[in-house]
């Protein structure tokens, strides 16, 4: 069935909100591309967190394209945001050297020492672009450092300090409100993180409040770079701004007219380029429905500069297996391009698609990746055969590919547990691992291990990356004896049947088939018994003879399933290790 360039209307999440920011495009900007917007801070690695922030307007802006109408999916990097904090665990990164760097633009500080990029945000935006590229996520990059420092925004720099004062009156509403501390996942500046941690820096988070007045613009300053500023006066005739470092003391006047080295304090900021831009459609993360956060009081602010707000859901927090809430101030927190060196993008696309934006999730890197790969193909099945419900087809069909066309698939898609324990068992051999995959199905045997790849490659990698060393698999060398020896009359049975049905079920089914019914035929009953026709015991006696199995074979009581371990050891050395 085709499940690309074409309309998946339906009543899944993304159908209903391409069908109201259409409708908002026509009544707002009649005949233009629609506008979908996301805002992404590279001040450390951009996590699979913040890839909600880019997946949820992608997903629109895709099925409204699929519909025939031109949309532009913006992402903002904030790359003129100033550089709050080193970040832990970068490689090439000495903390105490970067930490001199705080207060500066995110593209004045030096990138980590080793990376080819000319400076740190470069540094992140570039594996955040490459991701984006795997997931096929089509989009126009604005870097906001271009934007100011060419002047681009100067007429709404100077607009919103005249209008300094209405400004000051929305955001004065909210100062004296606390909200409650919470994580943030939308780029913000220092002073709001400040004002949110209840550092006592309230007056901060929206612009420099004193005994000059309310001022919504930060310069940086002229001899260290940093925002560490304060406006001392400002004229709106000549647009002449004076201002101070306390960093470094340096001072100087400026005509703001001409001036392009500072910008506007993120609850200004934002509401601005939803204006600039004619954003329609933007989320935000759960910690803005609190009063007083940026996207409330943007929505007031966006009226100042001509513009409305932009229709927004709100997107819940995402996690990783084993992990709590993700911030990109801790070290080690999972990226875009980690999930993709352990799952394939139609995978990860698949996990944003199939929850409403409002709907946390938690991205597995642990043993729950093989049971999220076994409910993908079962629905990749039930949509080839059409027993699949019309929300989750849809799903799917915004996991494969775009209005663009399908995403690279692997030509044959094996099991991904099959997969990880061929790696596992093989441990880079990859002879041996196209010995075993080809016998996993005798009547299609796989030829080459492209025709696995990349899922297998993927496997492969999280194998070597995020099963611990003392889970791996290692086959004996040479038969236990003294176990074999210690074997009752029906543990060496159970054996003897299964050694006796080796060679006539030699292949995946095969063996499955065969493990699981030895204790059956043990019991008197027929192999292909099923469960409801067999008591209660029968579960207890295939769990000792899967344990006695995996005790001769690899020393542990558990490993991969058994038909593919027994596939992977060969039928020669299983016939060894189990003393024939």
């Amino acid at each position: 069935m085709p499940i690309v360039a074409q309309s998946t209307e339906t009543t899944d999440w993304v159908s209903r909100f391409a069908d109201e920011v259409i409708e908002e495009s026509e009544r707002r900007a009649p005949g233009k591309p629609v506008v979908v917007a996301s805002g992404l801070s590279p001040s450390g690695p951009i996590h699979l967190g913040n890839l909600r922030e880019v997946m949820t307007p992608h997903l629109v802006a895709d099925e409204i394209r699929r519909r025939g109408h031109q949309v532009r999916h913006l992402i903002s990097w904030d790359d003129y945001d100033r550089f709050r904090k080193v970040p832990k665990g970068i490689a090439g990164v000495d903390e105490e050297a970067w930490a001199e760097h705080i207060g500066k633009p995110l593209t004045s500080v030096p990138a980590p020492k080793g990376s080819p990029h000319p400076n740190w945000a470069e540094h992140f935006k570039a594996a955040m672009i490459e991701s984006l590229a795997q997931l096929g996520v089509e989009f126009d990059g604005i870097s906001q450092t271009a934007q100011y420092t060419s002047g681009a925004y100067r007429e709404q720099i100077l607009h919103a300090m005249r209008h300094r004062n209405e400004i000051d009156a929305i955001l004065d509403q909210y100062r004296t409100k606390k909200a409650p501390k919470k994580q943030q996942q939308k780029p913000v500046d220092e002073a709001e993180l400040q004002a949110e941690e209840g550092s006592g820096a309230a007056s901060e988070d929206d612009g420099s409040s004193g005994s000059a007045g309310y001022f919504p613009y930060k310069p940086y300053c002229g001899r260290c770079e940093k925002d560490l500023t304060t406006v001392t006066s400002y004229d709106d005739d000549s647009t002449e701004l004076s201002y101070t470092c306390t960093a470094c003391g340096f001072a100087e006047t400026v005509r703001l007219s001409e001036f392009d080295r500072g910008k506007l304090v993120w609850k200004v900021d934002w509401p601005m380029r939803w204006a600039y831009e004619g954003v329609i459609f933007e989320p935000s993360g759960v910690d803005h429905s609190s009063p007083g956060s940026s996207f409330q009081v943007g929505g007031q602010i966006v009226g100042i500069f001509g513009g409305r707000q932009p229709i927004g859901p709100m997107y819940a927090f995402v996690g990783i297996s084993g992990m709590a809430k993700m911030s990109s101030s801790r070290g080690g927190v999972p990226t875009p391009a980690d999930a993709l060196k352990i799952m394939e993008p139609q995978l990860l696309r698949w996990l944003y698609a199939r929850r409403k934006p409002n709907q946390s999730f938690k991205i597995a890197f642990d043993q729950e990746i093989q049971r999220l790969y076994d409910e993908w193909d079962k629905l990749a099945a039930k949509v080839a055969d059409g027993s699949a419900l019309p929300a989750d087809v849809a799903a799917y069909t915004r996991a494969v590919g775009t209005a663009a066309g399908e995403l690279p698939k692997t030509p044959r898609p094996l099991p991904y547990r099959t997969l990880a324990s061929v790696a596992d068992i093989t441990a880079g051999h990859e002879d041996q691992a196209l010995r075993i995959l080809s016998e996993l199905d005798p009547e299609q045997p796989l030829a080459s291990l492209d025709e696995a790849r990349p899922r297998y490659d993927k496997a492969e990698a999280w194998i070597n990356t995020h099963v611990p060393a003392d889970q791996r698999t290692i086959v004996r060398d040479e038969p236990d004896v003294d176990l074999l020896k210690s074997l009752d009359e029906a543990s060496q049975q159970s054996v003897r049947l299964l050694l006796d049905g080796l060679a006539d079920h030699w292949s995946l089914d095969g063996l499955t088939h065969l493990v699981y019914g030895v204790p059956k035929v043990q019991a008197g009953f027929p192999a292909d018994a099923t469960p409801k026709e067999l008591p209660a015991e029968i579960k207890t006696a295939q769990r000792a003879f899967f344990a006695l199995l995996y005790h001769l074979l690899v020393g542990r009581d558990t490993g991969p399933r058994l038909p593919t371990l027994l596939l992977a050891v060969g039928q020669d050395r299983v016939r060894k290790l189990l003393g024939e």
